[in-house]
């Protein structure tokens, strides 16, 4: 009996291994490629619990599972050489949505994409913040799984904020349902004589002899998704114990995620864009320390090569608006007049302002725009949300556009979501600037400022022969760098292949052998995902560079 036979006698779902279906399963939003073996579209959490067991008992060697989605990853988090478990087909539900006065609550399957999720939530006058910038391509398993932020972390933080629950498959193929827990629960937990009772009694341990040293390694920034996210799983002061703080960020290489509980928010009722236009990058710090002081919901940011692929690909560009052409186009006279008579602007910021009335969010706006008196800057107030969507479409669809319109080269995303602190631009920006310098790269910057979350997307030829070198020099100068500002490699895209390999360097040997230990505890035979986090090397990320 062969492979894909024996997988369809284990699930309801469907079962491919055709070539054509492993090859576009071979490749995410990353600069890397590995063909899986089969995949598999399964039914329900059942089918993924029978799944487990499989692996577990199989005589094939080296068989493990790769949850995946919408497959944006662009740290090649969703990419394996064994199973794809593609959620989207079935695994895709939203079970109800409870209202509260302020907030909300969802359950949701890992398997929808934002997009629905998000009209429904909105019907009910609520939303979950945490999206990123793919947020029409990507699921809320995948936003879960990468810990995901984008424009509106500045205020509301990342996805690990707004995750209460969460139903997983455990490595001995049982699904188990996890969320806070006081001291009493804690120690019910620890008492079992199951496999989810020895994970609460050898986390807990772990947490509890380290925990001095884990708080000392956090990283000082506003956002990050490096490693596994362990310092809030053991709130001693609240007396509170959560392992969904683990699940979140993990990528799929602790369980498999069948089932999310998300905490909803009321999103403000007006807003506005204040859009500063820069000629250069060295006034960025003092713009960003100013703007912030007015508390933008948030602070977002694209380049002048960004901006010239938007003018280049109208066309494209206009999909995204519901308006006909030339009303489209009367809302770009300004920019292209400002263009005309001063040139192409080097930075586009957009700070966003929101609150209950329009007089409240045009106050703010005022306050800030004043606050920039002396700099010398073209900066201006949108008057509608029509006018403020050009804006947003061109920061959301950057890199689709690179994706889509480049020919002969290729998004190269590998140094693309550094974050530090943003009083340490003024020092950190140059130093960035010196390192890149040398090797003559075309790139788009990118992100959020008011974080100091940039993303740099190099575009390269894959055919060259000198790829390798390059992604490995540079990626260790620029994370260097990030390391020695106490930043992080990743503010919201997640180790993957591409990250995972420099988890040590960023943490020091003692957090990455808690990262280890970790994995260990919840996978001791390595079926889940692997190749990432801790268990991701250089050697193997370089040699599944994608040729093409």
């Amino acid at each position: 009996m062969d492979f894909k036979t024996q997988l369809s006698y284990v699930v309801q779902g469907e079962v491919d291994d055709t070539q054509e279906t492993c090859e576009k399963y071979s490749h995410d939003a990353s600069i890397f490629e590995v063909v899986p073996h089969t995949i598999v579209y399964p039914k329900d959490s059942v089918d993924i619990t029978r799944l487990v067991a499989f692996v577990n008992q199989s005589s094939h060697e080296a068989l493990s599972l790769t949850p995946r989605s919408g497959g944006t990853d662009m740290g090649g988090g969703s990419i394996n050489e064994s199973i794809i478990i593609d959620m989207t087909r079935h695994i895709n539900r939203l079970k109800r949505i409870e209202k509260g006065i302020d907030e909300g609550n969802a359950i949701v399957e890992p398997g929808m994409f934002y997009r629905d999720f998000d009209k429904e939530t909105q019907k009910q006058d609520l939303f979950m913040p945490s999206y990123p910038a793919s947020r029409e391509i990507c699921t809320v398993g995948g936003m879960v799984a990468n810990n995901s932020g984008g424009e509106k972390t500045l205020v509301y933080g990342q996805t690990i904020r707004y995750v209460n629950s969460l139903k997983v498959v455990l490595q001995d193929g049982n699904e188990y349902a996890f969320r806070a827990v006081n001291k009493d629960e804690l120690e019910g937990k620890m008492q079992l004589h199951t496999f989810e009772g020895k994970i609460y009694r050898d986390v807990y341990e772990l947490l509890k002899k380290n925990d001095d040293m884990i708080k000392a390694a956090r990283p000082a920034v506003t956002k990050n998704s490096a490693g596994y996210q362990i310092w809030d799983v053991w709130d001693k002061e609240k007396g509170v114990f959560d392992l969904t703080k683990l699940f979140v960020g993990s990528q799929g290489t602790l369980g498999i995620i069948t089932e999310i509980g998300f905490r909803l928010v009321a999103p403000k009722k007006h807003s506005t864009l204040l859009v500063i236009f820069l000629k250069n990058l060295n006034e960025l710090p003092e713009i960003i320390k100013r703007v912030l002081e007015h508390h933008p919901e948030s602070f977002e940011s694209y380049d002048d090569h960004t901006l010239g692929l938007a003018i280049k690909f109208f066309p494209d560009v206009m999909k995204f608006f519901k308006a006909g052409i030339f009303r489209i186009a009367f809302q770009f006279l300004p920019e292209a007049w400002m263009f005309l008579t001063g040139g192409m602007p080097k930075l586009v910021l957009m700070a966003e302002f929101t609150g209950e009335t329009s007089e409240e969010v045009q106050r703010k706006a005022a306050e800030a725009i004043k606050s920039l008196k002396g700099l010398h800057l073209k900066a201006r107030v949108t008057k509608s949300e029509e006018e403020a969507q050009k804006y947003w479409v061109i920061r959301r669809e950057s890199f689709s556009l690179l994706r889509k319109h480049i020919q002969g080269k290729h998004t190269a995303p590998f140094i693309d979501d550094m974050v530090v602190h943003p009083k340490d631009l003024p020092e950190f920006l140059p130093k960035l600037e010196a390192i890149l310098k040398p090797y003559n790269l075309t790139y788009t910057i990118a992100g959020h400022a008011g974080d100091a979350n940039f993303h740099i997307i190099p575009l390269m030829d894959f055919c060259d022969p000198h790829m390798r070198e390059i992604v490995t020099e540079l990626s260790k100068k620029v994370y260097d760098l990030v390391f020695a500002f106490k930043g992080s490699m990743t503010g919201e895209h997640n180790d993957g292949m591409v990250r995972g390999p420099f988890l040590r360097d960023m943490y020091g040997d003692r957090i990455y052998a808690i990262f280890q230990e970790i994995k260990t505890i919840f996978d001791p035979k390595n079926i889940f995902n692997p190749h990432k986090k801790t268990d991701a090397t250089l050697e193997y990320s370089m040699q599944h560079l994608r040729k093409d």
